[in-house]
């Protein structure tokens, strides 16, 4: 099959501030796979946690030394390609994964919910996301979510401010007043509190009635996480402690839910596989996103009748996202009945 790999800069609307710093744009990079008249389309999209970094350039380069060996195989081969794309970075691998998965919807002629027998019916609103900021200009985000999003019903709250837990109480008593009473609300801290503090902060979020916490703790104190778990009265998920299915037995009796992205899990195929494995140890299962376009989230949006929560919503900040695929109706994201991952391209002025 033939690879092409194209990078496209996409601009956030709104930069987004979390614990760790803060994001105005990002280059990712569509990749192609063509066979048989048949172009499937993937993302791969740069991220980083901690000390981990997964660049755009790091990527490419793992990209454009793959086609001499896509060459070689058919989109049909999946199992005798499985173990060149484990030496991929999980960007990238999600990347091929994906148009993998949209080039077989294609040739066989059906959206990628449908091949899997799901129901886009059951899938629940996504949430949308309140970056780190001061109470007034938190504000002033939620009100243009709510201009963007008039069936807005779940919104995530990015707490863990350097400047300490008195100012995440701050930003989040500001923002309650703005939202209605059945509006779903978590938070996602990104490791960006101590125990004590998350510990304080689970009693006090959940007086505010909150859902979940997402990250509480950062990854070098994953050993206390159930200690943090015994004692909350909220349902604490992981997102940065958690890669893949093999990262889920050992966080299973320490928490209550995993967030699955597909630049960490490496695609669709991983995605699924988390999903089986987190509901075995007995666990619930969110879906998030980075700086993805439209090509990402719908491929979630394609998976998302299996998830409990949904924060599928960094498309939706963009100001140049060139791709179409699933709409927003009535606060879901759902996938249309176009084969595939059913994407469309424009170009923009």
């Amino acid at each position: 099959m033939k690879v092409t790999v194209t990078p496209i800069t996409v601009h956030k609307q709104v930069p987004l501030t979390i614990s760790r710093g803060t994001t105005t744009q990002s280059t990712n990079l569509w990749v192609r796979l063509e066979q048989d008249g048949i172009e499937g389309w993937g993302e791969a999209t740069p991220f980083s946690i901690d000390a981990e970094i997964h660049a755009s350039t790091e990527i490419v380069t793992e990209l454009l030394a793959l086609q001499p060996v896509l060459a070689t195989y058919h989109p049909l081969e999946r199992q005798r390609l499985a173990p060149q794309l484990q030496k991929l970075s999980s960007a990238a691998r999600a990347a091929v994964d994906v148009a993998l998965h949209d080039w077989l919807g294609k040739q066989a002629g059906l959206p990628l919910w449908q091949l899997w027998g799901l129901d886009i019916s059951h899938i629940g609103p996504t949430a949308v996301t309140i970056g780190i900021s001061a109470p007034e200009a938190a504000c002033d985000r939620l009100q243009l979510w709510q201009d963007h999003v008039p069936d807005l019903k779940s919104v995530k709250i990015k707490l863990g401010s350097p400047a300490g837990i008195a100012a995440d109480q701050a930003m989040v008593t500001a923002l309650l007043p703005h939202l209605s009473a059945d509006t779903k609300i978590s938070v996602d801290a990104n490791g960006g509190w101590s125990l004590p503090d998350a510990l304080t902060m689970a009693d006090w979020l959940a007086a505010k009635g909150v859902t979940y916490i997402e990250q509480p703790l950062p990854v070098t104190l994953d050993g206390e996480l159930g200690a943090l778990s015994a004692r909350s009265p909220l349902p604490i998920f992981v997102d940065e402690s958690c890669f893949d299915r093999t990262d889920i037995p050992r966080l299973a009796g320490s928490v209550q839910g995993i967030n699955i992205k597909l630049m960490k899990a490496g695609g669709l195929t991983e995605a699924l596989a988390m999903i089986h494995t987190a509901r075995a140890c007995g666990l619930q299962v969110m879906f998030g996103c980075y700086s993805d376009s439209t090509v990402s989230n719908t491929a979630l949006a394609h998976l998302a009748p299996l998830a409990d929560h949904l924060d599928l919503d960094s498309h939706l900040n963009l100001k140049d996202d060139p791709f179409r695929g699933a709409t927003l109706t009535a606060g879901c994201l759902r996938p249309n009945h176009q084969p595939g991952l059913g994407l469309t391209y424009h170009d923009l002025p």
